[in-house]
């Protein structure tokens, strides 16, 4: 179904037919992905002294619990709540759900013993774009990416200077194909979170970064339209869906 929609006093043709999930699910059937340094998620069927919420064992329905943390296990968006004594709701904060977007594949570059994401590198890539979403796949791009387990092993993650740039240049959404903006073990300081979100001024209390997304090699880069879709969870992130669409 192609639809034409006015987006910013602009109209678009979007293909809603193939809609594109840049999502990774919580699958405990396999190894999911994994960071933070806290055990698997968990799905089970509740249990009592004399039921078991589950079809195969007798049950009318299966009646499971979930046990996960939305920072580790699953594509998860997240307000500056993530990172601020005072609390904030992604929920409450995010208010407007689809975006012009653009993917872009970057190389990460090497930094002494690190992988980085520069904003030279940003800058070559979006140019004088002007995007809401900004949607970053990293290379390599294998599909065991959707099983990583990251705890202890120093991810690539974006330099302060990348995310002031992306601040500035108006980007309101970051989506990325890591565990964390921000280098794994640096001391708490969590200098692109707080760069992005502008902690040290007017705070973008409207400003989301969704992370562990998984963007397709066949999906190229370029312009599309987004919807970001969360779960409705009163918490700093929750578990996201972003979909993208084509624009034709």
């Amino acid at each position: 179904m192609i639809a034409e929609i006015k987006y910013n006093s602009k109209k678009y043709q979007i293909d809603f037919s193939k809609p594109i999930d840049i999502s990774i699910a919580i699958d405990t059937s396999k190894q999911n992905i994994n960071a933070w340094y806290i055990d698997a998620p968990k799905i089970f069927p509740v249990a009592s002294e004399d039921w078991i919420g589950s079809v195969a064992e007798g049950a009318d329905v299966n009646f499971n619990t979930i046990e996960f943390n939305p920072h580790s296990h699953i594509t998860h968006t997240e307000c500056v709540g993530h990172i601020t004594e005072k609390v904030y709701s992604v929920n409450k904060n995010l208010q407007q759900f689809f975006f012009l977007a653009e993917v872009i594949t970057i190389a990460p570059q090497q930094l002494n013993d690190d992988f980085v994401i520069s904003k030279k590198q940003l800058q070559f890539a979006l140019g004088n774009k002007k995007r809401d979403a900004l949607v970053i796949r990293t290379l390599p791009n294998l599909e065991d990416k959707k099983e990583m387990q990251y705890s202890n092993t120093n991810p690539t993650y974006m330099l302060e200077e990348a995310a002031v740039y992306l601040r500035e240049k108006g980007i309101k959404h970051l989506l990325i194909d890591l565990p964390s903006v921000d280098k794994e073990k640096d001391g708490g300081q969590l200098l692109s979170h707080n760069a992005f979100w502008n902690t040290a001024g007017k705070i973008r209390l409207d400003a989301t970064i969704t992370e562990f997304i998984y963007v397709p090699n066949s999906v190229n880069d370029g312009t599309y339209f987004l919807n970001l879709m969360i779960a409705p969870f009163e918490n700093d992130a929750s578990p996201s869906k972003p979909v993208l669409y084509e624009i034709t």
